[in-house]
């Protein structure tokens, strides 16, 4: 028995094949017929490509967030762990200056 290989495209490859897809007169079957490929192929890429108008993405939790959405996720976790760090030094100072009060 032979295992079914997923097959992956190069982007450049899938835009083309979106692109002439979208062309008048012309379907996404008789393109997919054309470069050896499944029609729903090019409506996933269409969808995909829709959806997200920059190269990179990814998924997390089931969403998906383009490179600059993700690159401000990070720099907001970056700056609430850092906020908690300063509050967490300032309850010690508190404390400790409390303390001296008494």
């Amino acid at each position: 028995m032979s295992k079914n290989k997923t097959r992956s495209y190069p982007e450049a490859f899938r835009r083309q094949a979106v692109k002439l897809a979208d062309q008048p007169g012309r379907t996404a079957a008789d393109v997919a017929k054309e470069l050896g490929i499944h029609p729903g192929q090019i409506y996933n890429w269409r969808t995909q490509f829709n959806k997200l108008s920059k190269k990179q993405f990814a998924v997390i939790d089931g969403t998906n967030y383009s490179k600059e959405e993700l690159d401000e996720i990070r720099r907001l976790k970056k700056e609430v762990a850092d906020l908690k760090e300063e509050r967490d030094f300032l309850k010690k100072a508190a404390a400790y200056f409390a303390k001296a009060d008494k």
